[in-house]
């Protein structure tokens, strides 16, 4: 019997304290796939959790605006490409861009969730099969505002056996000194062997980017993470040009669209994907796009287990897939929503081969966030 879907379900977990800062560890919406088959999928969208919700659960307006709830009920979760590709063409008068597109990725990674245990198979080899079983992971972490406090952790994650680091957002942007400090002491911390990413997060113009790429040479990174404003194609593509150290960029993106502008327009070195933000339907065809133009592919990841799972299964479908983003925020949501999170050993994550995405939500962490209200 074909398989139908029954219901589709949000969950919006938010911590009891959000700081204003770039940190989307805080909050979270799950979504979770019903079928009469008696198998649930589960997927994570990292948007505004309240918009993304409602994008799924509003009612139907017409015809080309519809809320994807509605839209799936009784559908055939297996079908995930013509799933996507309904969801797109129903939601075109609200959507294309933003967070219609973010609520149908986290709908998109409950699917293949839901493809993968019916047909018992994980789910990188639904996506064609896995280029690699073990990724290379680097630690993610937002800078500490005081420079000592960031180099040390740099140091805690060399310790704990990452190869690579990376460090985002504030303070970094305003002031070169600071700027050229926080750099300098996370490479005295790593030391010659461990690779150094930096995330700007959106500080500077490109002229300003360039300067720093001349001041951060002597700390040798392995990329700078999106310095420009995501629309300023323009400027990426002077960068680039300008500069010897890999441009990174894409975690704005939520379109094949999008991706191909930074990749054709803005020229960019690395490009990052969300998964949550994408889907996996269409990560594996922007991933494919930029392959055919030799450019590696990382993912982007600051949230749950969910997204570390998605992500593995991605990035393990692809033959560009350099390393994966492995969030280290002390975030009690990223790390208690799974009754079996994802370690990383030996700065390295094994690709989940359990059916479907291979996690298992735990009830009791949704119930300890759960906004009901």
């Amino acid at each position: 019997m074909t398989p139908a879907i029954t219901d589709v379900e949000t969950f919006y977990l938010r911590l009891p304290e959000v700081r204003e800062r770039t940190d989307s560890s805080q909050d979270a919406l799950l979504v979770r796939v019903r079928t009469d088959a008696g198998v649930d999928g589960w997927g994570e969208v990292d948007s505004v959790p309240l918009v993304a919700k409602a994008v799924i659960e509003a009612p139907t307006s017409h015809a080309r605006a519809h809320g994807l709830r509605e839209l799936l009920i009784g559908r055939n979760p297996l079908e995930t490409d013509r799933l996507w590709d309904l969801m797109y063409e129903s939601t075109l008068y609200i959507g294309r861009e933003g967070a219609v597109i973010q609520a149908m990725a986290g709908i998109d990674l409950a699917l293949w969730d839901i493809k993968g245990k019916l047909l018992d198979q994980p789910v990188h080899a639904l996506l064609g099969g896995a280029y690699q079983t073990r990724l290379r992971a680097y630690a993610s972490h937002m800078f500490d505002f005081d420079p000592a406090v960031t180099a040390r952790r740099a140091g805690e994650a060399r310790d704990a056996g990452y190869t690579a680091v990376k460090f985002g957002w504030e303070p970094m942007g305003p002031d070169p000194a600071l700027d050229e400090t926080l750099v300098r002491g996370i490479r005295e911390a790593v030391g010659d062997d461990v690779d150094v990413c930096i995330d700007a997060g959106l500080a500077w113009d490109a002229k300003t980017a360039i300067e720093r790429c001349a001041m951060f040479e002597p700390y040798r990174l392995c990329w700078l993470e999106e310095p420009l404003h995501p629309d300023d194609l323009r400027g990426y593509r002077t960068l680039t040009s300008r500069v010897d150290t890999r441009i990174a960029a894409g975690e704005e993106e939520c379109t094949t669209a999008g991706f191909l502008r930074l990749m054709d327009v803005g020229a960019i070195d690395v490009v990052q994907i969300d998964v949550t933000r994408v889907g996996l339907t269409q990560a594996r065809r922007i991933a494919r796009l930029a392959a055919e133009r030799g450019i590696p592919c990382a993912n982007h990841n600051f949230t749950t287990d969910i997204n570390v799972a998605a992500s593995a299964h991605f990035l393990a479908s692809v033959p560009n897939a350099i390393m994966l983003e492995y969030c280290v925020e002390p975030s009690p949501i990223r790390t208690q929503i799974t009754r079996n999170p994802i370690p990383v050993v030996d700065g390295h994550v094994a690709v989940p081969d359990g059916p479907g995405l291979g996690i298992e939500v735990d009830p009791a962490g949704i119930e300890r966030f759960l906004v009901t209200a």
